[in-house]
């Protein structure tokens, strides 16, 4: 055999190549999954934003404005009178006074309960914890109107009703179950050692508490509290039915005032007292919405 047998020809030594990703077929879509999840953000947004801006619009327009023009329109004419009618038609510092009141009391109620039960269920333990605290969790799904009767008799036997107490206790109450589950589930993450560590310093749970779990709830203290707020400051069940008095009205109770005769309402001087009452938990929500999402995330994606 020659030695030109032997060698191969080039056409078997030509090696195909291998086939090419389809890359601009990937890239075209990934922009559109892109700029399809820019759209719906931004609708999103539009439908959350556009009832506050025509919320805040609204409070500086006339009253001639608004009854005779387009409600959605923008003003032809820019007043702040509504606002000075809002607390002279109103008790509106007054209202906004006794929402915070009412505000704070629960709140302080909720994340000591919540944290304490919480520490006892989950960091303690006991025999049937696991029972008690899905005892608990069957709270969430509990109405607040079954409560409403009972609570008015049972107020009134013990002279509670038209009191700041006959607000916070329910509110309090209620919002106990997710309270406790949120803390709960963040106390899995704090490793175990941690406390056995403590322990064997010599600290004792109450110690414990203080100075480990305490501090590292900040951030779940804050979500508890930003996400109970928004509906204590919006109630309008309990203090519709345990509140007698117009010193004890809430902010909710507190804008029926703008009603007149003939079922008549003021709208401006309505719209002017609702962006007062909302501009401080919406400020605070924007101060404090970054630590309340990370309590979100580290205390309910586990438990």
């Amino acid at each position: 055999m020659t030695a030109t047998a032997l060698a191969p020809s080039s056409e078997s030594a030509t090696v195909p190549e291998p086939p090419r990703p389809a890359a601009p077929r990937r890239r075209q879509r990934l922009n559109l999954h892109r700029t399809l999840a820019s759209v719906v953000i931004w609708l999103i947004v539009i439908v959350q934003v556009y009832p506050l801006a025509w919320l805040f619009i609204t409070s500086v327009r006339t009253e001639q404005d608004f009854a005779s023009g387009n409600p959605f329109a923008l003003p032809t004419e820019i007043t702040f009178d509504n606002y000075a009618r809002a607390f002279e038609t109103g008790n509106l510092g007054l209202n906004i006074l006794n929402s915070l009141i009412v505000t704070l009391g629960s709140n302080l109620l909720i994340v000591l309960l919540g944290m304490m039960a919480a520490y006892a269920l989950q960091v303690l333990g006991f025999r049937l914890s696991r029972f008690v605290r899905a005892l608990f969790l069957i709270g969430i799904i509990v109405p607040v109107q079954i409560a409403l009767v009972p609570l008015f008799i049972d107020y009134s036997s013990v002279d509670l009703l038209d009191t700041y107490q006959s607000m916070i206790i329910p509110l309090a109450a209620f919002a106990l179950p997710m309270s406790i589950y949120l803390f709960s589930s963040f106390y899995e993450y704090i490793p175990r050692e941690t406390y056995e560590a403590a322990s064997i310093d010599g600290a004792g749970p109450y110690r414990i508490f203080g100075q480990i779990t305490f501090p590292l709830s900040v951030n779940t203290i804050v979500t508890v509290v930003l996400v109970n707020s928004i509906f204590i400051w919006n109630d309008f069940i309990f203090a519709n039915t345990f509140v007698l008095s117009d010193d004890l009205k809430t902010i909710p109770l507190g804008l029926q005032n703008y009603i007149g005769a003939m079922g008549n309402v003021d709208w401006t001087a309505t719209f002017a007292a609702v962006c007062v009452t909302i501009t401080p938990l919406l400020l605070v929500f924007l101060v404090l919405n970054k630590a309340m999402i990370y309590g979100l995330e580290s205390g309910a994606t586990k438990g």
